[in-house]
């Protein structure tokens, strides 16, 4: 039985890291997407290899055009085809307020969060959609509840950046839901990952309804039924994985 191929863009680090080992011991081969961190993205290989997936790491800066191309072509030359994807590539910069943010963080942000995420996208309608011969497919997008709440005095970009994924969610799951391709998104609230700047986590989490930060694990759960045939009728959506925030 062949086994499904799930690339993770951002997959060495945070959610995209546990995903990736959760997908291995679930029955999927994995490609490692990562940026700078080779010896992280090794790391995530090795546990999925552990679990019984096969998997490989695919060096590539998910803002870039050409890298994206490159990505899924080297991984359907060595696991086969891509039948998942999973967008966790995000980057959130300094925080500061926008009228304090430099130009370079904004752009920068949204060039990998935005950009990047729409061309990740059309290279997997191109290569899964049933209209280009492709086979199907399932697509989980990582936004955040900075869509929802703002970002205010910390990140209005990346509450921006994330809220453009919650309108493209939408409009690409319509425009081809009957090309065989679910597309749905992750909403995250205040997950224990590296990407939380010191002490934030220790200041937020007071104000949470559930008392706690969630973790990589309990989102990487809620993308993989949502990646799964058990999510078979939902497309469009928008799962909140906040602790009630």
């Amino acid at each position: 039985m062949t086994r499904p191929v799930l690339l993770i863009a951002g997959g060495s680090r945070g959610i995209g890291a546990s995903t990736a080992k959760l997908a291995g011991a679930r029955g999927y081969d994995v490609a490692v997407n990562y940026n700078m961190n080779a010896n992280a993205a090794a790391s995530i290989v090795s546990a999925v290899k552990q679990a019984g997936g096969q998997a490989v790491a695919m060096q590539g800066n998910m803002g870039k055009e050409d890298d994206i191309k490159r990505v899924f072509d080297e991984t359907a030359q060595k696991l086969g085809d891509v039948t998942h994807f999973v967008h966790s590539s995000g980057i959130i910069g300094a925080m500061s307020r926008l009228d304090e943010a430099k130009s370079e963080t904004m752009r920068e942000v949204l060039d990998v969060n935005t950009y990047g995420a729409l061309l990740c996208l059309r290279e997997c309608v191109q290569r899964m959609s049933t209209k280009h011969g492709g086979k199907g497919g399932s697509i989980v997008m990582l936004s955040s509840m900075a869509a929802i709440i703002g970002g205010g005095t910390e990140c209005v970009w990346y509450a921006a950046s994330k809220g453009a994924i919650d309108s493209l969610v939408v409009g690409l799951a319509r425009e081809i839901g009957k090309e065989g391709i679910r597309v749905n998104a992750i909403a995250p609230g205040m997950i224990d990952t590296d990407i939380q700047p010191p002490g934030r986590m220790e200041r937020i989490t007071p104000m949470l309804p559930m008392g706690r930060g969630g973790t990589a694990d309990e989102v990487g759960e809620a993308i993989l039924f949502l990646l799964s045939d058990a999510a078979s009728y939902i497309t469009g959506a928008n799962l909140r994985v906040s602790g009630g925030r």
